[in-house]
């Protein structure tokens, strides 16, 4: 398998540089299956565009037949390239336990079901951890078709060899019972029917004419000879229908499986278009959360300034009674101040009469002494 090759070189420690006209097709493939499911259309137009601009047309069409993986698969294929080491141990677990599974007694079962769960158990929550980092956090579901995928490689050496490629599409199911992947593939039934071979005949009818003292005319010879030419026939035609019959079936067989691989890559496009849109609307409840949280906020800042603004207004209204008060004692000042400077207007011109009549009396008196003496 392609991908093993390309990890055993890497474990190995052998560099694998890239090609001068761009990265090895294998690379780009390893690369877009641990890509997240929402990144991997667009990283994969990115790839199957640079080969083609560089002359590549059939490593262009292998990028473009690349098939996005579902959340599941994607965080089983993180986990596999991430874990090197743990991946390679669990995948000789299960070939350790489908052996088992056909020579252990009830109880060593037990055991090993009890073992497998815990190491599926700490494998998944790592894979969890590994999406997590990648931005991509697993839900409850998503988590148990991991988890899944996990068991059916421990239980299926088919399963496990896909794993072990590091593309897997979909998450993975595993079998009823454990299997070994050692066991002979049964040979394929046929529908074939084999005409029985015309000498089979031969040594009967050859018996029979030991047997018979009298020599069979040459009429009854060429009848049975004739009727024989006849069955024959008519097991060539029944077996050439029979064939035909196979081929349209192996033919509707082939079509069956190309159509039901159709729908499971259809199915994984809309399995992982569902978790995209999950995704997104966990982002979108997140930011609807926040975007309450902040108007709450905003509301409660609302209420706190309508408050202030309440008690400034208070503080407003008291101090505009004040400057109320303040004007009517100013204007009681001002018409008290009016009041005496027009007393002190009266008293100025009383008091300059009275200087004036002073005046007066002084000359008066002046004269008067004057008019004495002489």
């Amino acid at each position: 398998m392609p991908g093993k090759r390309v990890r055993r070189r890497e474990a190995e420690g052998i560099d694998v540089p890239d090609r001068p006209d761009g990265p090895d097709v294998e690379t780009v493939l390893d690369e877009l299956y641990v890509t997240p499911p929402s990144d991997f259309v667009g990283r994969r137009e990115v790839r199957a565009a640079a080969a083609r601009t560089s002359g590549r047309g059939d490593d262009a069409r292998a990028i473009r037949g690349a098939r996005r993986p579902t959340l599941a698969a994607w965080a089983a294929n993180l986990l596999l390239r991430s874990r090197p080491e743990e991946s390679r141990q669990f995948l000789e677990l299960g070939e350790s336990l489908r052996e088992a599974y056909r020579t252990l007694d009830p109880g060593g079962l037990k055991e090993l079901s009890d073992q497998r769960r815990r190491v599926v158990a700490a494998l998944s929550r790592e894979a969890a951890g590994l999406a997590r980092t990648a931005g991509q956090p697993l839900s409850g579901s998503v988590l148990q078709e991991v988890e899944s995928t996990l068991r059916a490689v421990l239980a299926d050496a088919d399963a496990a060899r896909r794993w072990s490629g590091g593309r897997l599409e979909t998450a993975l199911a595993p079998p009823s019972t454990f299997s070994s992947g050692t066991e002979p593939a049964a040979a394929a039934p046929t529908t074939e029917k084999r005409p029985a071979p015309t000498t089979a005949k031969r040594p009967a009818s050859a018996k029979r004419k030991k047997s018979t003292p009298a020599e069979p005319s040459a009429a009854s010879t060429r009848g049975r000879e004739g009727k024989d030419e006849l069955a024959e026939r008519r097991r060539e035609r029944q077996l050439r229908l029979e064939r035909e019959r196979q081929a349209e079936r192996e033919q509707r067989l082939a079509q069956a499986r190309e159509e039901a691989k159709a729908a499971e890559r259809r199915l994984g496009d809309r399995r992982a278009e569902a978790e995209d849109a999950d995704a997104t609307l966990r982002r979108t409840r997140g930011h609807r959360d926040r975007a309450r949280r902040q108007v709450s906020a905003a509301e409660q800042q609302l209420r706190t300034a309508r408050e202030a603004l309440e008690r400034a207004r208070e503080q407003v209204g008291r101090a505009e009674e004040r400057a109320s008060h303040a004007e009517e004692d100013l204007d009681r000042a001002e018409q008290e101040r009016r009041q005496a400077e027009e007393r002190r207007r009266t008293a100025a011109a009383a008091l300059t009469e009275a200087e004036r009549e002073a005046r007066d009396s002084a000359r008066a008196v002046h004269r008067l002494n004057r008019s004495g003496g002489d």
